[in-house]
């Protein structure tokens, strides 16, 4: 999670909502990113997204069966959706989202009967410092 916690903190100094991943696969990391929706303009380009994107391309396989996902934030619907696509076995992650969560809270992406795929999940991970990267962030853009 430290990892993950740096590509937020990475994420954060280049003006992205401060967001990390990091994608473990037999207790090495495969892929790490912060969210980069403004330098790519792209607004699928969340921190897991471009984990898992990252992942697969490096392994050559569009599944990442039992890699583990660390997320600084409670992932969105899209990326929650993305994660059962890759079929990830082990989703870690900090701080809850209740405005936009899509695993937890919201629309609760895994439990939903369509949905092929449903990893563990283990929230509260370093949930403090995640969440006071947030609420640090949006406080210093609100000034």
């Amino acid at each position: 999670m430290d990892h993950a916690l740096t590509e937020a903190r990475d994420a954060a100094a280049r003006g992205e909502v401060p967001v990390g991943a990091v994608l473990v696969l037999d207790g090495q990391v495969v892929a790490s990113a912060g969210n980069e929706t403004k330098a790519l303009n792209d607004p699928t380009a969340h921190a897991e997204m471009l984990a898992i994107r990252r992942a697969c391309a490096a392994l050559g396989t569009d599944r990442l069966i039992s890699a583990d996902l660390y997320v600084t934030l409670e992932p969105c619907p899209m990326c929650a959706a993305a994660i059962a696509n890759a079929r990830v076995a082990r989703l870690y992650f900090g701080a809850s989202d209740p405005k936009s969560g899509g695993v937890l809270q919201g629309p609760k992406v895994f439990d939903h009967p369509q949905c092929h795929h449903k990893p563990e999940v283990y929230d509260g991970l370093a949930e403090d410092e995640s969440a006071t990267l947030l609420r640090d962030f949006f406080e210093a853009k609100r000034r």
